[in-house]
């Protein structure tokens, strides 16, 4: 499967998960621990290279996280400038 990159980057919500994880105090750890609670396999690492945009996100990978971080999908798919 060929990714492609959006403005140099494999995702556009990884600043936004970035925002949102420090607006609730939680470390890149305690996300991806929470993450695997909810039956979704992840590493803090991977976590990291989310939030710099150099991973891809899944659609099921969105979803838990914006259920996680307490916001919707549209804000975190939006561009940091909106």
């Amino acid at each position: 499967m060929k990714i492609y990159t959006y403005n140099g980057k494999n995702n556009v919500c990884g600043q936004r998960i970035r925002m949102a994880r420090l607006a609730k105090n939680m470390t890149q750890e305690r996300l991806a621990t929470k993450m695997q609670l909810k039956g979704i396999p992840i590493e803090h690492d991977s976590i990291s290279r989310i939030e710099n945009g150099s991973r891809f996100v899944a659609d099921y990978e969105l979803k838990k996280l914006s259920e996680i971080l307490d916001v919707t999908m549209d804000w975190l798919l939006q561009d940091i400038d909106e």
